[in-house]
């Protein structure tokens, strides 16, 4: 079993920046792809960004220039540096990881975590 945890959500105002945090525990062997998604209500999950192991990145559209994904390897964290915020990026933020478990099975499978409110409001 693999827990994400996520942190650092709250209230913003526009304009301002934030950083999230979501460490993986558990029965980890390693960590490929970590990523973050929202949702907003009345809109569909979307992904904001994702970083391979290696560390290559990718962003939504909507989020480039603005947000900042990066990992902490040795400590199993994930992290989404946000500035320039507007109304718009107020959602419940995701984290996600695809985990290797096992020593002797190299299968993989995306974990999640329970979300972290964001808010941007004046």
């Amino acid at each position: 079993q693999v827990q994400l945890v996520e942190s650092g959500g709250g209230l913003v105002q526009p304009g301002g920046s934030l950083r999230l945090s979501c460490a993986a525990s558990g029965s980890i062997f390693s960590i490929y792809a970590m990523g973050w998604y929202r949702q907003a209500p009345g809109k569909q999950r979307e992904l904001v960004a994702i970083i391979g192991s290696g560390g290559t990145t990718n962003y939504a559209d909507s989020v480039k220039g603005r947000f900042t994904i990066s990992r902490d390897n040795a400590k199993n964290t994930v992290y989404l540096e946000m500035s320039s915020l507007s109304r718009e990026d107020s959602a419940v933020y995701y984290c996600c990881a695809q985990v290797r478990t096992s020593y002797s099975d190299d299968n993989t499978r995306g974990y999640w975590g329970q979300g972290t409110q964001v808010t941007v409001s004046s």
